[in-house]
């Protein structure tokens, strides 16, 4: 190390904060190195040590971070959500931090504690955030990077994140790590907003995961196909229309065989899902907002229900399923069917979290750039989709688009697929497959189609039963009526204006 100061500092060296360092390395930075375990911070030495890019200065304490930077201090913490960041933060407090020092959480906080350490240590430092997704391999050759916080600190911030991140060409297809073009990389708004936006993105995903898992539970289990010819199907639609991460490597799942039986590996698998809390916290948000995301709650419920492996050991054993055993299925019709039915699905998906984003970005008065959003989600994350850059467009054609699914290149495309979807959700309802992501998706999207809804025999029950009032459609409706079902002779009575 020479006697330069360093750039920008990384507390934790874990997976992401080490990855994170190292990328930040090959893109020629500085960078001190700080973790409470000895042996995290020699792998970070050796694996620095081996690059011969940048240099790396491995420090024994946090005041010896705090004197190696360069000012304003830049720190990023990669450390565990919750208690773990505002510990560390006390840490650097003791040490000596600065008003004008940057502090950056990289970690998946949820949003609303993002806010809440930003009104708490403001006159201390200048609190920042980055929510990064990619997982390991894109921390360490380019993650894409949903920043928020200070716009001040952007600026100081911008030049180092945008080198890491993931980066696309002019047609929105990603880069080879180290290229040159258009980084994945963007400033969301106020202190809260990037872990928002990630958080929404990880709903998405747990939804785009759910709907993959259900087209491969009915090949698999009504037209019989062994795994390994599942994979094929899905490594030729990520030639097409479907083409994403997650379709990519789920055909490379499917035809991994295990080493030991010489089966395919994912019959090897328990069929119980694990959840780290992002898809829940969507959920939870989208029913605190009002705004509904079936799809991505339903993923979340999917998770859970796979869990209750016993019971659902049981019921299998004990409950019959009537199907209707007539039904002919032709297997290249149904591949068909399931692909558009995949399609149709992924993009109520997409639909429900962009506008969960544009409801909370309303009430937390934030100003939030779709477009922007959807061309950083193209590369270096989870659901990296060759779809995101036409809702880039879309949303750079109409930045205030009332739903994504009324933009004429999808309204078109779900006008194409659409009997499709619904034949496929028909006959796995018929044939006792459960596909509760692919039908809640057709749920959504025949409700949000529905001029009218029953929603109003809903209000006469509540007014019914609670007095709780209702308007008429022949009158405005800030209007209030209460019919006085219980007494005779039966009235209206006008309550409000």
């Amino acid at each position: 190390m020479t006697d330069t100061l360093c750039n920008i500092a990384m507390i934790g060296l874990g997976v992401m904060g080490r990855n994170l360092a190292l990328n930040l390395l090959d893109n020629q930075f500085k960078v001190a190195g700080f973790d409470l375990n000895p042996k995290l911070v020699k792998q970070a030495q050796d694996e620095a040590s081996q690059l011969g890019k940048g240099q790396f200065l491995s420090c024994q304490s946090l005041a010896e971070i705090l004197s190696s930077l360069e000012k304003p201090r830049i720190i990023a913490l990669s450390v565990p959500a919750g208690k773990a960041v505002d510990s560390v933060i006390a840490s650097l407090i003791d040490a000596g931090i600065e008003a004008n020092d940057i502090v950056i959480d990289t970690g998946n906080s949820l949003w609303t504690d993002t806010i809440a350490r930003d009104e708490t240590y403001n006159t201390l430092f200048k609190f920042f955030s980055t929510a990064v997704s990619g997982g390991e391999i894109g921390a360490r050759f380019g993650p894409a990077l949903m920043a928020s916080g200070c716009a001040a600190s952007w600026q100081h911030i911008q030049p180092m994140w945008e080198a890491i991140a993931a980066k696309v060409d002019q047609s929105g297809l990603q880069l080879p790590p180290l290229s040159s073009g258009e980084p994945c990389a963007a400033y969301i708004g106020p202190s809260g907003s990037g872990h928002y936006v990630k958080m929404v993105h990880n709903g998405i995903e747990y939804a785009d995961m759910q709907l993959i898992c259900e087209v491969y539970q009915f090949l698999h289990q009504v037209l019989n196909m062994p795994a390994r010819e599942i994979g094929q199907v899905f490594a030729q639609w990520n030639k097409g229309i479907l083409n994403s991460y997650l379709m990519e490597i789920s055909a490379d799942i499917l035809q991994q065989q295990d080493p030991a039986t010489k089966k395919p590996l994912v019959e090897m698998i328990l069929d119980k899902a694990g959840q780290k809390g992002t898809g829940l916290w969507t959920a939870v948000t989208s029913l605190e907002a009002g705004c509904p995301a079936p799809t991505i709650a339903q993923a979340v419920y999917a998770r859970s229900l796979s869990g209750l492996k016993d019971q659902r050991t049981l019921a299998a054993k004990s409950l019959q399923v009537i199907t209707d055993t007539a039904i002919s299925i032709n297997k290249d019709t149904a591949i068909e069917q399931l692909h558009d039915a995949l399609y149709c699905a992924k993009l109520c998906a997409y639909a429900q979290g962009f506008e969960l984003m544009k409801t909370t970005a309303q009430q937390q008065d934030w100003q939030l750039d779709f477009a922007s959003i959807a061309k950083i989600w193209r590369a270096g994350c989870i659901i990296r989709a060759i779809f995101l850059q036409s809702i880039a467009d879309a949303y750079t054609a109409q930045p205030e688009l009332n739903n994504l699914l009324l933009d004429s290149t999808f309204s078109h495309e779900l006008e194409l697929r659409q009997l499709n979807w619904r034949k496929a959700v028909a006959n796995a309802s018929l044939l006792g497959v459960s596909c509760p992501g692919i039908s809640s998706a057709l749920n959504y999207f025949d409700a949000m189609c529905s001029e009218t809804l029953p929603a109003n025999l809903l209000q006469a029950q509540r007014d019914y039963f609670g007095s709780h009032t209702y308007s008429r459609i022949d009158r405005p409706e800030d209007e209030k009526f209460h019919f006085m079902w219980n007494q005779s002779p039966r009235t209206e009575v006008k309550i409000s204006d």
